[in-house]
């Protein structure tokens, strides 16, 4: 019988609804860098380390050392580096790019030897990225590095088969290896969550067995007119205590939280696609258009169609009928 954890790790995973897409195997010598954009919204840049070491370099932070095993992942596609050390030495020639027989896949390679450091690269697609709550939980690095945990054992075992899986070159390679990366990615998000336990606001929440219930209840169907009294039917908790761990985690209320949820889920709608105000208010909950405008208004200091343009002329990023593009190697 599963256990309460088990029961509430499954909701989170299904929270996060990612898809991983595998792109590049990088075979690195000597002395290498990589640049890479900010990522479109959704779209989560991620490394795993087959072979070697090298550094990622994310703008406000300490470089991190990588090495055989470890998994990186930019929960929110931010600007970063992947590059050799400093000490590095060996020769190596100008990089070249060639496809791989049975899939999508293409290496990239600056040297014609046995490479010192060997990378597959890719990008995880988290599916209604606009309202994904774990999405939204996520610090700006997440690092599953190889040690003697539980956790990384395990992922060590899942990126050595990846690795087999696509040095050997086979048809439906490039298959069998994002299916394994799905479940390397579903292990570093329990890493992450369980290396975080004190973190507060939404990630509090999803952490705690009744409150992530209730939030997964919510997500799932956030049109309905949810009480209180159904809140905490769904989270197996009496009114009270739900409403004291709400508040423990974020300050609010659980129809609080809901109500925020609803305006940021629409927020977010408005500026990732081209529906119809009307639809969007129907789509996070209200029931008139009216009511939804006036809520909104209060909430963000303009009515939603104004909202809509002025952020749309700011261009932030994840303006509507943007394209996922890849950027860059390694």
């Amino acid at each position: 019988m599963a256990s309460g954890t088990d029961n509430t790790f499954r909701q989170l995973a299904n929270l996060l609804q990612v898809r991983p897409e595998l792109q590049q195997i990088c075979l690195l010598g000597a002395q290498w860098a990589f640049p890479h954009d900010h990522a479109p919204h959704g779209s989560a840049p991620f490394h795993i380390v087959i072979q070697g070491t090298c550094l990622l370099d994310v703008a406000g932070r300490t470089p991190i050392a990588l090495s055989a095993g470890d998994v990186a992942v930019l929960p929110h596609g931010d600007q970063h580096v992947t590059r050799a050390y400093p000490g590095a030495a060996g020769t190596a020639t100008n990089l070249a790019v060639r496809p791989r027989a049975h899939d999508h896949l293409v290496v990239k390679t600056n040297v014609d030897r046995d490479p010192d450091t060997k990378l597959i690269c890719g990008r995880l697609i988290f599916e209604h990225a606009h309202h994904n709550l774990v999405l939204a939980a996520l610090p700006a690095v997440v690092v599953l590095q190889s040690d003697n945990s539980r956790d990384a054992l395990r992922a060590r075992e899942i990126v050595d088969t990846i690795g087999s899986e696509l040095d050997d070159d086979r048809i439906a390679a490039a298959a069998v290896a994002a299916s394994l990366a799905n479940a390397l990615m579903v292990v570093v998000l329990r890493a992450s969550f369980e290396q975080g336990r004190q973190s507060p606001g939404v990630l509090a929440l999803l952490q705690r067995p009744q409150t992530a219930r209730a939030v997964a209840a919510i997500v799932g169907d956030l049109r309905r007119p949810w009480t209180l009294d159904e809140l905490a039917a769904e989270a197996s908790a009496s009114r009270a205590t739900l409403v004291r761990q709400f508040r423990r985690a974020t300050g609010g209320t659980p129809l609080g939280f809901l109500a925020d949820l609803r305006l940021n889920v629409a927020r977010h709608r408005l500026l990732a696609t081209h529906d119809p105000v009307a639809l969007i208010s129907d789509h996070v909950g209200y029931q008139s258009e009216a009511a939804f405008s006036r809520a909104y208004h209060r909430r963000f200091g303009l009515p939603p169609g104004a909202d809509r343009k002025t952020l749309s002329a700011r261009g932030v990023p994840g303006s509507a009928g943007r394209s996922v593009a890849d950027t860059g190697g390694g």
